[in-house]
């Protein structure tokens, strides 16, 4: 991977979101950039987003709810897309699914899955970025789909674009040093059952897991931001590793320009986000995290969160902050630190 250049941030006031985001001092932080990075997240597209997503929260899935037949239709697409795309699983073979039985999906859910891709890493291969967004969502009531479009069919369909983009630059002599996970995750709705049953049975050991980045709702815009809509709330950056924290505020400045807004990352926040989402179940397990999220709108968890309402443009620049945030930490000389 031919490395550009070093770049080393010194004294630099980053002011991120409004009045309830954190300022941050940059001093002796080192990002390593590659001309190549940007070729490939510049192959993420507000088009292929759309496309994905539009069959992604289609009727077809019923709106994918756990352990029923439109969430085992979702499954079966998530598999075919890796399938399709060459990206292997970590199981070996076409086997892209965590089974999950019945006495851990509680109560009384049916038997569900874990959807599961893998990029192997070139020099630290037992390394792992897990990459995250949970697939189910609240199935039908009274004849009505809850599409969940939003919710969370774009952090599904933002790890599919994340994925073909890391693949494409393997296939182009540009592997990752570290290996990543792409993990779609079942019983979100019912209790983030589906990643708290992955950190309880990992497919790689917890402690060669050096970040999680999880993605549940980046593709509207909420009631704050209607003036200022180039945003995402984050959630979780400085918890565990104040050097995951810098790194993501120094990439989103050199590359993307969003408004990172940390309202909700406030410990007195009463929404308390940061334990409701599937990050949680690795920050738990000491693992540094991101949540990425945009916010609770008129459509949450209605039938009307449908793939219309979506900013894919906005979807788009919020992937590939989570591309080049990923991109870096699987590519950086050391691991993310747990310094918190």
């Amino acid at each position: 991977m031919k490395k550009l250049f070093l770049i080393l941030v010194t004294t630099i006031l980053l002011s991120c979101g409004s009045n309830n985001s954190i300022t941050s001092h940059i001093s002796d932080s080192t990002i390593i950039t590659d001309e190549t990075a940007t070729k490939f997240a510049n192959s993420i597209k507000a088009s292929d987003l759309e496309k994905l997503l539009y069959e992604f929260a289609s009727e077809d899935f019923e709106g994918r709810e756990t352990g029923e037949l439109g969430q085992k239709k979702a499954a079966e697409y998530l598999k075919n897309f890796y399938i399709d795309k060459s990206i292997a699983s970590p199981f070996g073979g076409s086997d892209y699914f965590q089974n999950i039985p019945t006495e851990h999906l509680t109560p009384n859910l049916k038997p569900s899955e874990n959807v599961i891709a893998y990029i192997k890493g070139s020099e630290k291969p037992e390394e792992i970025v897990v990459i995250s967004a949970h697939y189910d969502h609240l199935g039908m009531y009274d004849t009505k789909i809850y599409y969940g479009a939003d919710d969370d069919g774009s952090g599904n369909v933002a790890i599919l674009e994340i994925a073909e983009a890391f693949q494409q630059a393997v296939l182009e002599g540009n592997n990752p040093k570290r290996s990543i996970l792409f993990l779609h995750v079942t019983g979100e709705e019912k209790g983030l059952l589906g990643s708290k049953y992955y950190t309880n049975f990992p497919i790689f050991p917890l402690e060669n897991t050096i970040a999680n980045l999880n993605i549940d709702m980046i593709g509207r815009v909420d009631e704050a931001h209607i003036n200022n809509p180039d945003f995402v709330y984050l959630i979780g950056s400085d918890k565990l590793s104040s050097e995951l924290h810098t790194l993501s505020e120094e990439i989103n400045t050199q590359f993307t320009q969003l408004d990172l807004d940390y309202t909700f990352n406030d410990e007195n926040d009463p929404n308390r986000y940061y334990y409701r989402s599937d990050h949680y179940n690795f920050a738990k397990n000491n693992i540094p995290i991101i949540f990425y999220f945009n916010g609770i709108h008129e459509d949450y968890h209605k039938p009307s969160d449908t793939p219309d309402k979506i900013n894919y443009e906005l979807l788009e620049k919020r992937t590939k902050l989570i591309f080049y945030t990923a991109w870096e930490i699987v590519n950086r000389e050391k691991r993310i630190m747990v310094d918190k």
